[in-house]
């Protein structure tokens, strides 16, 4: 029997199956590439393909070395640059009253004061001792233009493993806005309310009710309301104002001095590294997994693009091929038989073209996928051409004792010929289509690994929250 202590953690197997998976891409897309550039030079397909292989390196060197990667995100103001000094416990980010004092974005590695575990949380030390934690600040959401900010937001939130929003007072349209807006990022993320000592009497509950006050005039609030509880609700003074004291001396004066008070950050530092500790990997995970499956995707869409003229041709060929065998074939079952092998070649000469290389396995589970997502379409055709195939069968033998016959034999072959064909055409035009999803689909495929993850998360986690998005 194996003891609990000995069993594999969750998370570890998460993140092994991620770097798995994302090494086979790797390697994958490499293969394609070198391949293609000893084919017909296409310039610039390779070096989209260059860039998307290099990013997806970096990815897998992330989660090599465990790196979690945390991005502050708010309007002018809130106190970003504030938050991330509280948590690195010492003034490393400039912050100011003029507006814009973050020009772009800064990374600055992490590492909590007496480790990475607070005396106020259960956490264990074994859990986030090889964790390596980034924090990114970000330029005010309100500084920048809009479709700077944008791209900015989309390119930062899309690296990073947890969200950070910081706000406020009352939360503004513009707020509430970008809060959707970085939602569609599907990570998770926290809500943390800045300044709690000039708004001494904010609850959780209060901040909470004012965000769902707000999908009366911005849309997308069901998702984030989803996408976000009380519980991820943070209140804390990243740089609490000056307090006057009375100071008595030993002269019998007295005299008024501004004390400057320390932050109150335990909350946030608390939160997030319980966050890490029963989460951070499996998010670090899925984080990498989905930005390999959009790689994938990306890479896969440009390949087929690149070989579309030679795809059509590929499909055209087998499409006679299958149509001239199936009609020449008098027996019903052959007839069948082979045109299923003239499908499977034309799967696996359509992988080959793309430079995806499929098993005949490999090729027949997706032979079957595609017939049984066809909405008895090809069904269709197969039962059709049994049918017919027996027809032709009784005509060949009607026209060897009756040579008129063969006219009744000729048209029943061009007719199964002619749904062979169309059958043929829908299975090259199906293949494309799962093909140009790469290899995300496969045992090893990020599709399939994020799928995976997602059906072993507990119901009390964030990435629960996230769940349905990453589906």
């Amino acid at each position: 029997m194996v003891s609990p202590s000995s069993r594999p953690n969750p998370q570890d197997t998460h993140l092994n199956r991620a770097r798995a998976s994302l090494r086979q891409t790797v390697v994958t897309y490499s293969q394609h590439l070198r391949s293609a550039k000893k084919r017909i030079p296409n310039p610039g397909l390779e070096v989209q393909l260059e860039k998307e292989l290099a990013q997806l390196t970096t990815t897998l060197n992330k989660i090599d070395n465990y790196v979690v990667r945390i991005a502050v995100f708010g309007l002018v103001s809130r106190g970003k640059s504030a938050v991330l000094n509280a948590l690195l416990g010492e003034k490393v980010l400039e912050t100011g009253p003029i507006n814009g004092v973050t020009q772009k974005p800064r990374v600055i590695e992490w590492t909590p004061k007496g480790g990475f575990v607070p005396t106020e949380s259960a956490l264990t030390a074994q859990n986030t001792s090889k964790v390596q934690i980034e924090l990114i600040d970000t330029p005010g959401l309100d500084e920048v233009d809009g479709q700077t900010r944008a791209e900015m937001a989309r390119d930062v939130s899309q690296q990073v493993d947890l969200i950070l929003f910081i706000i406020a007072g009352d939360i503004t349209r513009t707020e509430f806005k970008a809060l959707c807006d970085l939602r569609k990022a599907q990570k998770p993320l926290l809500l943390v309310f800045n300044k709690i000592d000039l708004y001494p009497d904010r609850h959780r509950e209060e901040i909470y009710e004012s965000l769902l006050s707000m999908e009366g005039y911005v849309g997308e609030s069901q998702p984030l309301r989803q996408l976000l509880s009380q519980d991820e609700i943070v209140l804390i003074a990243a740089d609490p104002a000056p307090m006057q004291v009375r100071v008595e001396h030993t002269d019998g004066s007295v005299s008024y001095e501004w004390e400057k008070l320390p932050p109150q950050i335990d909350e946030l530092k608390i939160k997030i590294l319980t966050l890490l500790n029963r989460e951070g990997r499996s998010l670090l995970a899925l984080n990498a997994l989905t930005q390999a499956r959009d790689a994938e995707l990306r890479m896969a869409e440009r390949i087929v693009s690149a070989r579309n003229a030679e795809a059509e041709s590929l499909i055209w060929k087998f499409t006679r091929y299958k149509a001239i065998a199936v009609a020449a074939n008098p027996v019903p079952l052959l007839d069948w038989l082979g045109g299923t092998v003239a499908d499977l070649m034309l799967i696996r000469e359509l992988a080959n073209l793309y430079g995806f290389p499929l098993t005949r396995y490999e090729a027949g589970k997706l032979l079957t996928t595609i017939v049984a997502s066809s909405g008895g379409m090809l069904l269709s055709e197969i039962c059709s051409g049994i049918f017919l195939g027996a027809g032709k069968t009784v005509s060949a033998i009607t026209a060897a004792e009756n040579p008129p016959g063969l006219g009744a034999y000729a048209g029943v072959a061009v007719a199964q010929a002619g749904i062979a064909g169309y059958g043929a055409y829908a299975v090259g035009r199906a293949a494309q289509a799962y093909l140009e999803r790469g290899c995300t689909w496969g045992d090893r495929g990020a599709s399939t690994v994020i799928q995976e993850i997602l059906n072993q998360v507990e119901p009390n986690t964030i990435i629960w929250r996230i769940r349905q998005e990453l589906m």
